[in-house]
């Protein structure tokens, strides 16, 4: 019994066996809930962090609907059906940048460091946080729709309509948060995420038919509008609002999501345990 007992204690650490190391969906999730929570904590904890999605529905909803509403469709009742959702996508998209900063953050406090010592989901830490941030999508997106009804907005596609489009802009908004997510992991300060992330999102939402009709613009610039997916996004919002029609639109935006997460959530995750 000694021999064999001093025998494996030369022979070094044994190898745990592959089995223990796999991580079951079922756990996988259980982690990615609790990681979540992690998230809904610290919003509690820091109120202040609420104040993007809280102040700039209202401030971006009353002033391009008093600056536009006038010159594009005559009066700010006409506006409210083409703005209304275009500030909404618009305000939760831009939203979608604080995950990429929030995540740089924690990993410079070490953080995330702790996190991939313990017997977790390696995608736990990151979908956890991301999914926490649908509830800021969520009030961003209440916010913005109660705007618009103070204003005299009455959407045509009734509460099935706001119901619906507001979770696809959510849907959405996560979907793209994996790419600043992957962004946070690259990038080596929080305020490079978010200057970068603003450079690329801006064009992208202005240039688009969030605000004005695309016929509007020069032709060229017709030209990208019409292939930007923020246009597809929008023109998906308004139909579901304002119509309560499910077109092809909601299809593209949905697969456009379904295609974005499923390229970017391995490779975050793979990028995030080489380099955090």
């Amino acid at each position: 019994m000694t021999t064999t007992l001093e025998s494996r204690a030369h022979a070094g650490p044994q190898p745990i066996p592959e089995a223990r190391n796999r991580i079951s969906l079922e756990q996988s999730v259980a982690n990615t809930l609790t990681m979540a929570y992690r998230g809904l904590l610290k919003i509690k904890h820091n109120p202040e962090q609420l104040f993007d999605v809280v102040v700039q529905p209202i401030i971006f909803t009353l002033m391009f609907t008093y600056i536009f509403g006038g010159a594009i469709s005559g009066d700010v009742a006409s506006y409210l059906p083409i703005i209304i959702p275009g500030i909404l996508v618009q305000t939760v998209i831009t939203t979608s940048i604080v995950t990429g900063t929030q995540l740089r953050e924690d990993m410079d406090k070490g953080v995330f460091d702790r996190f991939k010592s313990l017997p977790i989901a390696r995608i736990a830490p990151l979908s956890g946080a991301l999914l926490a941030d649908v509830v800021r999508y969520g009030i961003a997106t209440t916010i913005t729709f109660t705007v618009g009804i103070a204003m005299g907005y009455r959407p045509g596609g009734g509460v099935v309509g706001v119901v619906s489009a507001g979770a696809l802009v959510v849907v959405c908004a996560f979907s793209i948060s994996w790419i600043f997510a992957l962004m946070g992991v690259l990038m080596s300060k929080a305020s490079s995420v978010q200057g970068i992330s603003m450079l690329i999102l801006f064009p992208l939402t202005f240039m688009s038919n969030a605000f004005v009709p695309a016929n509007t613009m020069p032709g060229w610039m017709q030209a990208f509008v019409n292939v930007n997916p923020v246009s597809h996004v929008v023109t998906a919002v308004r139909e579901l609002v304002n119509d309560g029609h499910f077109g092809v639109h909601v299809v593209w935006s949905l697969l456009g999501a379904a295609v974005i997460v499923a390229i970017m959530a391995p490779l975050t995750v793979r990028t995030y345990m080489r380099k955090a």
